[in-house]
Order: structure tokens, then C-alpha cells, then sequence
């Protein structure tokens, strides 16, 4: 799907020439008095997957390295688990316990939409990072908690089947040769069947710069031409260009039929990224650091990427999500999430799509080293067969965490009193 992008820039600037106002990319349209809060859209409907009655009474979290692991539990006895986001997962579960978990105990986790507003209300004068990835692991707890109630797995829980899913595996490297990246892509292609890959341009807010000199340039087309054109392409700039050096990039990845040009400029400069997608032909892609919904509804309105990729555990959870998803939907774009490890992230990620109108051709499948080597984590693990990862039929998320895994763990608690 590609939005037609000069026809929305010339509609723009001619309507804000008939209105008086200057041109903006970011004109909006008149509200009618409709202010939808919180990524709702006009018709959004809350969530009510659950009968009302039950009461959290616990919540807990344990961190281990990169990762956290957070379980409510209900006055029934039912539980849930759920994934902080990972990176510094001790300092998000200091703000869960501090910041979050206070507003989630004793509530009625049938209620999640109400749930996870009432988290961000409480804390304006934090936005948004930390306070979302430490909701992120209520949420996506709450909804395997729902999984477990019903009996079901959390996609079909919202008209999602468990089939397989196709995933695209996702390299992480810059440290590596446009040879040698090429032939491990071939080989993953060849043994497990991956139909599309992610590599990786230039360096993190680089600023123009290169992770080895000329590596991006000869690393396009080096790609395409060791995979062959039945392989679907993308590149992850991870903010590195400016537009001028973005489009100078993005021309090279339309030339070897790159499927999508990923957070081509500093993620924050919507307007830097807007310019990009406005001069190129191909798809761009972003959205993964984003957080603050009002900041994805500026970004969907502005058109400033083609693709959506909000990384479940950042933007706050599974609900939160899905308003992204919606937003979306409205405005006719693909959703891709980023999930860029295989923790309960991509699990999550998963879930989310086979159930979303609006998914896109795949999932992001890391082939870096797996947090769950071994099952380590939970079981039964994820594995990619003919390019595609069948879900879990089992309720919730459909894993079961290792109990090893947490006994080594940082545990934490909040428990509502008695």
C-alpha cells in the first residue's frame, strides 16, 4: 500500500491558500467539537473483554539483565503475565512500583481502557518513557490475565486466528561486511525459509555518518543481488540522516526495489521525515521510539510515514496499541511493530497483528542472539518454519514462564492492603 503523497501535499497547500492560512503540513482540520483524548478515534470502542467484578490485588515484577517480567494477580486467583519493556528494565520497574502500580491496584482490570489512561493522567509531569514501559507490563499482563479467564488466546480474544504468521528477519548488525551480511541473509533464507529481510544503514543518530566508509551504498545493492528479487528488502536508518543525505540513500533503495526506507531521519524531526517521504517513490517507516499518542496522531496526519510501527512495550501496551492501529486504519496505513529481540515482545507483536485489519505483510523477527535460547525465558520458544512462526493455541500469550529464570531474578511487589 502507498499513500499518494504529492497529491496530499498539493490538497494541503492549496487548502490552506483558499483559507488564508499559510502552508503547513500539519493543518488540521476542523474538530466539529470532537476531541478524541488519548489516540481514541471518534467511533474507538473500549475494550470489554472480560465481565466487571474482579479486583487486582498484586502486582509484581522481576528483572534479570535486559529483561523484566511483570504478574498480575485478581482476588479470584487468576493471573497474568506480561513483559516490561526491555533496556534498563530495573529502572522501569522502580517507576512501575513507584509511579504505576498504584493506580493499578484494586482496580477492575475489566476496565483496561479507563486502567491505562488513568496511568498517563497520573503522571503528566512524567512523560512518557519510562511511565510507558513500565505500563506496558500491566497491560500486555492484564491481557494474557484475560486469556487465562476465558480460555483463549489473546488474538482470538479479539477475532484473531493463531495461524502461522509470516516474519521477516530483522539483522541488528552494523560490524559486518556487505559480504558477509549477504551471505548469512542467504543462508537463513535457505534453511528457514525467511522471505524478507532488515538490514541496517549508517549508525545511530549518526548524523550523516557511516558505520564503515561507503558501507550503506555498497550495502543496498550488495543485498538485492545475493537474495534476488523474489526476497522483499528493508533498510533501518535508526535516525542517522539528514533529509538531503536520506533521500540520496532512499534513491539507492528504490533502485534495488526496497520495500521500505525505516526512521530514515532523527525520529523527533517529523518535518525532516515528512520532506524524505514526500521526495521519494518507495515506503518509509517509523514510529518505533513514539510514545505519546498525540505525537502519532500528528504523525498520521502529517503523512509522515507510510508504515506504522509502534513497539507494543514503548507505546505502553497491547490497548495503547491498538488506538495506533486505529488511527491508522482511518488513514489508510500498514502497521508493522517493531520488536526487535525475542522476549515476550515479539510474542506480543504477533498477537497484535494476526488480530489488527490493518497488519502488514509481516512480523519483526530478530536472527541475533535470542533472549529466549533455550527456553530461558518461556516456553514453548518461537520458531520460524517457511519463513513463518505459528502463534500458541494455548489461553493468554500461550507461553509459561520459566520458573528458573525468575527465581534468579530482582523480585518487586505492590500489593493492595488488606
Amino acid at each position: 500500500m502507498r499513500i499518494q503523497r504529492r497529491e496530499f501535499l498539493k490538497s494541503t497547500v492549496a487548502l490552506a491558500a483558499v483559507s488564508g492560512l499559510p502552508p503547513r503540513l500539519d493543518a488540521a482540520p476542523a474538530s466539529g467539537g470532537s476531541y478524541p483524548y488519548l489516540g481514541r478515534t471518534e467511533e474507538y470502542a473500549e475494550f470489554q473483554i472480560i465481565d466487571p467484578g474482579l479486583t487486582i490485588t498484586k502486582v509484581e515484577s522481576w528483572t534479570q539483565g535486559q529483561h523484566g517480567i511483570v504478574r498480575v494477580t485478581a482476588n479470584d486467583g487468576h493471573e497474568g503475565y506480561g513483559q516490561l519493556s526491555s533496556f534498563e528494565p530495573d529502572i522501569t520497574a522502580a517507576v512501575l512500583h513507584r509511579q504505576v502500580a498504584r493506580q493499578v491496584v484494586g482496580s477492575d482490570p475489566a476496565h483496561i481502557d479507563a486502567l491505562v489512561d488513568r496511568v498517563i493522567d497520573a503522571n503528566m509531569k512524567f512523560p512518557w518513557s519510562y511511565v510507558c514501559r513500565a505500563l506496558a507490563g500491566v497491560d500486555t499482563a492484564i491481557w494474557d490475565l484475560y486469556g487465562q479467564i476465558k480460555g483463549k488466546p489473546v488474538c482470538a480474544l479479539v477475532g484473531g486466528k493463531t495461524d502461522p504468521f509470516p516474519v521477516y528477519g530483522s539483522s541488528m548488525r552494523r560490524d559486518i561486511s556487505p559480504e558477509d551480511e549477504a551471505a548469512r541473509l542467504v543462508k537463513l533464507r535457505d534453511t528457514r525459509g525467511f522471505k524478507a529481510f532488515k538490514v541496517r544503514l549508517g549508525v545511530p543518530n549518526g548524523h550523516d555518518r557511516d558505520a564503515a566508509p561507503g558501507r550503506t551504498e555498497k550495502l543496498i545493492p550488495t543485498i538485492r543481488k545475493a537474495l534476488g528479487d523474489d526476497i522483499r528488502l528493508m533498510g533501518d536508518g535508526n535516525s542517522c540522516f539528514t533529509p538531503p543525505k536520506a533521500i540520496e540513500v532512499g534513491r539507492r533503495m528504490q533502485d534495488s526495489r526496497y520495500f521500505w526506507f525505516e526512521e530514515p531521519c532523527p525520529y523527533w524531526e517529523l518535518e525532516w521525515t515528512a520532506e524524505v517521504a514526500a521526495a521519494l517513490k518507495m515506503n518509509v517507516a517509523g514510529g518505533e521510539q513514539d510514545n505519546d499518542l498525540a505525537q502519532w496522531r500528528r504523525m498520521i496526519r502529517m503523512n509522515v510515514v507510510d508504515i506504522l510501527q509502534p513497539d507494543l512495550c514503548y507505546v505502553g501496551g497491547f490497548t495503547r496499541a491498538w488506538r495506533v492501529a486505529r488511527m491508522g486504519q482511518k488513514a489508510g496505513k500498514l502497521v508493522v511493530p517493531h520488536s526487535s529481540h525475542l522476549a515476550l515482545i515479539t510474542l506480543f507483536s504477533l498477537h497484535f497483528m494476526a488480530a489488527i485489519p490493518n497488519a502488514g505483510p509481516f512480523v519483526e523477527f530478530s536472527i541475533e542472539e535470542d533472549a529466549n535460547a533455550g527456553e530461558r525465558l518461556y516456553n514453548p520458544a518461537l520458531k520460524v518454519t517457511d519463513g513463518k512462526v505459528k502463534l500458541p493455541d494455548a489461553p493468554g500469550w500461550g507461553v509459561k514462564i520459566n520458573p528458573a529464570w525468575l527465581e534468579k531474578a530482582t523480585h518487586l511487589k505492590t500489593e493492595k492492603a488488606v
